[in-house]
């Protein structure tokens, strides 16, 4: 409890909503959940959320060390990260669109394989990074233990960002059972894939500098 009482509610509750608002602008994250839970159910999305909020729980460690700040500072090592996410992004898309062709049929997965490729998505994404070292901080309160803040605001971002992937999961796990004939699957598969895919490059214009 002394722990809760280090992040005021009038500094808590903003943050939230902050917080919420952001999770529903579409991004890789949303994407790329929306083709995994679609085209192979709502336990590969599970997967793939796990590993995304592993993924933001650790770049929020690494932002409240300071090393995130070194690396929005550095143009040398931001312009390194965004080109690997960019690049990662695309080959996701590019893996959802050849999936289910002659050439490489469509299996399931591992759990395992979805968790990774969720947590790897979000360290390679400078933007959540920015989110940590530029609009988390506005919310630590002068005056009160900045670590500790820091840590439940953090915590916090990852339960709202998890509730809100969950939410995609779900939704788009229900178009899992409709998309079982393979013709139709092959279609909405693509056509996420190809979403995916201009999500990878509207990433790389916006997070451009």
């Amino acid at each position: 409890m002394e722990w809760l009482s280090a992040t005021p509610l009038q500094s808590l509750l903003p943050f939230l909503l902050a917080s919420f608002l952001i999770e529903l602008t579409p991004g890789p994250n949303m994407a790329y959940l929306a083709l995994v839970s679609a085209s192979e159910g709502r336990r590969a999305g599970a997967a793939t959320v796990a590993g995304v909020a592993l993924g933001l729980a650790v770049i929020g460690i690494i932002a409240a060390l300071g090393v995130a700040q070194l690396i929005l500072a550095s143009p040398l090592l931001y312009g390194a990260l965004r080109w690997a996410g960019i690049a990662f992004l695309l080959y996701l898309a590019w893996d959802g669109w050849r999936m289910g062709t002659d050439i490489v049929k469509s299996a399931d997965k591992p759990d395992s394989q979805h968790f990774m490729r969720g947590f790897i998505t979000n360290l390679l994404n400078p933007k959540a990074g920015a989110f940590y070292v530029t609009v988390l901080p506005s919310f630590v309160v002068p005056g009160l233990p900045a670590s500790q803040q820091t840590i439940i605001l953090t915590g916090a971002y990852v339960g709202v960002a998890t509730a809100v992937h969950a939410a995609i999961v779900i939704l788009a796990g229900s178009l899992e059972p409709i998309l079982n004939n393979p013709r139709r699957e092959l279609v909405a598969r693509r056509v996420l894939s190809a979403m995916l895919a201009a999500v990878a490059i509207w990433f790389g214009w916006v997070t451009g500098r």
